[in-house]
């Protein structure tokens, strides 16, 4: 899930709610994250220094919003280099 929150969050800086909507959208609705998994995600991907946050108040609702710090750039990249080779192995193995 880390790998998606951080891909979703990489296209622009993103609320809790707001990672919920683009993963569903970007997905067409395969993909439906519970927001009770999504907060605590983003809470521990903050400690690990891989989002930025800040407030904003939009509507009168104040909501944080998450940015991906270098690390976090760095950790995506990571993460989609080896998501490239799991998913050709698995295309060897059964194609």
């Amino acid at each position: 899930m880390d790998f998606l929150l951080l891909a979703a969050i990489a296209r622009k800086p993103l609320h809790g709610y707001g990672v919920v909507e683009a993963i569903r959208e970007a997905t067409r609705g395969e993909l439906d994250l519970a927001e009770g998994t999504v907060y605590p995600a983003l809470y521990r991907l903050e400690g690990a220094g891989l989002l930025a946050s800040s407030w904003t108040t939009v509507g009168g609702r104040r909501r944080r919003v998450y940015r991906l710090t270098k690390r976090g750039r760095d950790r995506l990249e990571q993460e989609r280099e080896e998501w490239k080779a799991f998913t050709g192995a698995v295309q060897a193995v059964t194609a």
